[in-house]
């Protein structure tokens, strides 16, 4: 009796760490892509003169991008990216993704928010290696793997930009290898703590730090006093400090399906 007890109440507790906060969070922003104004293919299935904050600004109202270089926006479903049109077999990506540079220009985008009272910002998006066959393209070396960089600054100013000045924290979240053409989405799912925040305002900034080139979607942006939860189907990446501590928790996934099965 004994010796089946202990796994049980082993499966409870584990169950009861990826159990979702009973407090709420405050939804700062979600964005899928899927609906940008004056999308114009520039060729290859990219927009690539039209900046982000043209495409996606004011959704919300009043809701800015800041952007350094480039960051396209790729069309997932057309029919010329490397002559055929790119391929989403998890369709994931819908319609529309953002595509950003690693190497050869150092592409960044920020967003700006005020979190208020709340500790932490909890980000989730996908994120998947893509190429581009226009404009310079291809940029992916055989077998690279995208790394992403989110940082997240004070701005007591409260100005949309990229970040400047403190640094309240940072997470890097690494992707898979895939063919140049084929969107293979991985799940992140992090948060950020800004509690050393002046007044609630903050920018994060997000930045490819290696991989070449890579695509990102589906962003829900939120505000809480405790870590955003990482649901038990995602594929979560934490190699960064932000949230550096639930780690050894995502480190138990295998341990919680064995409770289920």
């Amino acid at each position: 009796m004994n010796f089946k007890l202990r796994p049980l109440v082993a499966c409870f507790a584990l169950i009861s760490i990826f159990a979702p906060s009973a407090q709420a969070d405050v939804s700062l922003y979600r964005q899928d892509f899927e609906n940008p104004v004056g999308f114009v293919n520039d060729g290859g299935d990219v927009n690539i003169f039209n900046s982000v904050n043209t495409l996606y600004g004011n959704q919300p109202a009043g809701f800015s991008f800041a952007q350094d270089f480039t960051v396209e926006t790729l069309l997932i479903k057309g029919n010329q990216a490397f002559g055929h049109g790119y391929s989403d077999p998890s369709d994931k990506g819908g319609k529309y993704a953002l595509g950003m540079l690693s190497d050869s220009q150092n592409d960044l985008l920020g967003l700006s928010f005020n979190v208020g009272s709340n500790k932490f910002l909890s980000m989730s998006l996908d994120i998947s290696s893509i190429d581009l066959s226009v404009f310079g393209g291809p940029f992916v070396a055989a077998g690279a793997v995208p790394r992403f960089e989110f940082t997240l600054f004070d701005n007591p100013g409260g100005a949309t930009g990229l970040g400047s000045g403190t640094i309240l924290d940072s997470f890097q979240a690494a992707g898979t290898a895939s063919a140049p053409d084929v969107f293979d989405w991985t799940h992140v799912l992090f948060a950020l703590d800004a509690s050393g925040s002046t007044n609630g305002n903050v920018t994060l900034r997000i930045d490819l730090l290696s991989g070449g080139y890579a695509a990102m979607d589906n962003f829900l942006i939120t505000a809480s006093n405790t870590p955003g939860q990482v649901p038990i189907p995602a594929a979560v990446w934490l190699l960064g400090s932000g949230l550096a501590g639930v780690a050894a928790v995502a480190g138990r996934r295998q341990k919680l399906a064995e409770c289920y099965g």
